[in-house]
């Protein structure tokens, strides 16, 4: 039997992002995001609230990154995800991670998050339900350590966490248990 819980915004899994951004004197400014993703081949979609300094970098930069942390860097990301830059100023340097300069748009590079999206800002919408941005991605970084033989990023090897917003945990994602468009495949002809 299932339960009625009301309209709350309950999906499991919710992604652990990291959006880097430069503020107004070039330190870094980091912050966790859940509430977004990929919307096209080239794009993402973040959906955020006008409130935060990021957002603030995104209209002076039109530029962010976009990171998947791994499960080593898990304390570091919450803290970005708890810590506001409007009351923090040195949020990134407390840490220890480090940044180096993208090659490709005006926004930090966090060394130690193992997957980054480098995207210029497109078009930022104001809805009524909060600021939607969308970024085109200019280029993926990989650390070597996560590819595979083929040079593709190896989802195990990201060692990447997700959110659950119904009990405020973190959970590490990795082990694949089938392969997308194959595993249910056989019921295109045989049906059960």
């Amino acid at each position: 039997m299932k339960k009625d819980l009301g309209a709350k915004p309950y999906l499991f899994p919710m992604p652990t992002y990291m959006i880097g951004t430069y503020n107004e004197d070039g330190s870094v400014d980091v912050m966790m995001m859940a509430w977004g993703g990929i919307c096209a081949e080239d794009m993402v979609a973040l959906n955020l609230e006008e409130a935060h300094k990021t957002v603030a970098n995104l209209k002076k930069r039109g530029a962010f990154t976009l990171a998947v942390p791994g499960t080593d860097t898990m304390a570091e990301s919450d803290f970005f995800g708890i810590a506001s830059a409007n009351k923090i100023t040195d949020k990134f340097a407390r840490t220890g991670l480090h940044a180096e300069k993208s090659m490709r748009v005006d926004a930090p590079v966090i060394t130690e998050y193992p997957v980054t999206l480098e995207c210029t800002v497109l078009e930022m919408q104001e809805q009524p339900y909060g600021l939607r941005v969308l970024g085109k991605i200019e280029n993926v970084l990989a650390d070597e350590k996560t590819l595979d033989e083929k040079g593709r990023i190896d989802a195990a090897k990201v060692h990447a966490f997700a959110f659950d917003q119904m009990r405020n945990g973190y959970y590490a994602v990795g082990k694949k248990i089938g392969t997308a468009w194959k595993s249910g495949a056989y019921l295109l002809k045989n049906g059960k």
